[in-house]
């Protein structure tokens, strides 16, 4: 039995890890992954949680699974943004993308 600290951790770094992608990178492709990286995050935290207690139960593997399927959807409508983003422009770096500022 691997204590739930463990877990905790390896979330918070991957979490960590995530936020900084999305924070500091450029490139569009690795803004997506890096918000990935933070729901995986999630995903291992709700597991890890609904593990734990008196009754184990399995609502965490449930909204674990709502997860991945938002993520997936996610990354399908990210990427036809992505697609037509570089047709418009011709280029995928977030900084150069003004449009919607005056």
């Amino acid at each position: 039995m691997v204590p739930i600290t463990l877990y905790l951790s390896l979330a918070a770094i991957l979490f960590c890890v995530g936020l900084y992608g999305v924070l500091t990178r450029r490139h569009l492709v690795i803004v997506l992954a890096s918000v990935e990286l933070m729901l995986n995050a999630v995903n291992i935290n709700l597991v890890a949680f609904s593990s734990i207690g008196p009754y184990a139960d399995i609502t965490g593997q449930v909204f674990t699974l709502f997860i991945i399927s938002v993520a997936a959807a996610e990354v399908a409508v990210g990427l036809a943004i992505l697609i037509a983003l570089y047709r418009n422009r011709e280029s995928i770096d977030v900084i150069k993308h003004d449009l919607l500022r005056w």
